[in-house]
């Protein structure tokens, strides 16, 4: 069981240990937006994945719309999240920054003073968002953004990924699913736009394929992935009427600009495998495929070709040593949910730095 699974990998002109990639999770762990010692331990602790994608960081300081997540737009930043680069590489690690720009999922209570809520359209995002200083709260509507700050905020992610290689980072990865700002312009539930960046699927895709573009002209193809999530409705998206249509262009179009990597989500239904499996054959570089997969699951999907590495999440936030557990057919520790994003009573270290390994244990 899993001979794939465990073997190196190739991802572009890296080489990684084995063939798991660690999920983008948010943990929320970064006090006043910049990375610190404890965060730069919690990844060094999970150093032994083929590739660790960090949480989603924000390229913009109107990004940060959860409580305690980093950024990376500032040089403090940079040498906050250096101790974790560090750290990985000190251990043999591959590691990407995730991208994330909340957009419209987001609350004012948690961002920095001088900053807005903004996002394609002015339309809320259903739901609530939790601020510490008053908990639960509803998504404000955002303010849409002008054409010309949408071009400026391109470069914003530009800027970021310089500041990723120099913050040590081996790529980036664009987080175009689950809802925020990019995918927000995909879709047109999200986007009610009248501009170039508005209407078509084309336009619609325009904001994404111009952040891609923008990337790589800063640190290269080979540094830069994105993630992409066809079928979802997290976070408030609505299923689009040409949402086959509209992936294939994007798959097309990332695979012209030769990204290292596709990072797609798997919902678990006929329809987005059968997305999947077109995806596939319109984007042929390294494919990650990322849904609750074990070990047996994941073996599979590496030993038919769907997938060239696969993503675990959850299992890696209390299993640190999630690919010697698989090695040793090892049974997995449960992670405690009530402190996924939050601390527990004797601080933030606990359900973060404190699950043992196989061992410690």
């Amino acid at each position: 069981m899993a001979s794939k699974l465990l073997s190196s990998a190739q991802l572009g002109s890296l080489t990684l240990e084995n063939h798991l990639a660690m999920a983008p999770m948010t943990r929320a762990r970064s006090l006043a937006n910049v990375p610190g010692s404890l965060v730069a331990e919690y990844y060094a602790q999970r150093a032994t994945a083929g590739l660790i994608i960090t949480e989603g960081t924000s390229p913009s300081a109107n990004g940060l719309g959860y409580a305690r997540i980093p950024g990376l737009f500032n040089q403090e930043q940079v040498a906050g999240w250096k101790l974790t680069t560090d750290a990985v590489h000190a251990k043999g690690g591959k590691i990407f920054v995730q991208f994330m720009h909340t957009g419209r999922v987001s609350h004012p209570l948690n961002m920095p003073e001088g900053t807005e809520v903004v996002a394609p359209s002015a339309i809320a995002a259903a739901g609530d968002m939790w601020t510490d200083q008053q908990q639960m709260q509803p998504q404000p509507t955002p303010r849409a953004l002008t054409t010309e700050e949408v071009k400026g905020l391109v470069q914003d992610f530009a800027k970021a990924a310089k500041l990723a290689v120099e913050a040590g980072f081996d790529g980036v990865e664009l987080h175009a699913a689950n809802g925020y700002l990019l995918e927000q312009f995909l879709n047109p539930h999200s986007n009610q736009r009248t501009d170039e960046y508005g209407g078509s699927l084309e336009n619609r895709a325009r904001f994404v394929l111009e952040v891609a573009d923008a990337t790589v002209a800063a640190i290269g193809a080979e540094r830069t992935g994105i993630r992409l999530s066809p079928w979802s409705t997290f976070n408030d998206m609505a299923l689009a009427d040409d949402i086959d249509a509209l992936y294939e262009y994007l798959a097309t179009e990332l695979q012209k600009r030769n990204l290292v990597y596709l990072h797609l989500i798997n919902q678990e239904n006929p329809k987005c495998a059968a997305t999947i499996d077109n995806l596939r054959t319109k984007f042929t570089n390294t494919l990650i495929l990322c849904g609750g997969y074990n070990a047996e699951q994941a073996e599979a999907e590496l030993q038919k070709g769907r997938a060239d590495l696969v993503a675990f999440g959850r299992d890696y936030i209390s299993n640190p040593d999630l690919a010697e557990r698989f090695e040793q057919h090892a049974p997995l520790t449960p992670g405690d949910q009530s402190t996924f994003y939050a601390p527990g009573p004797e601080g933030f270290h606990q359900g973060y730095t404190d699950y043992p390994t196989l061992a410690q244990a």
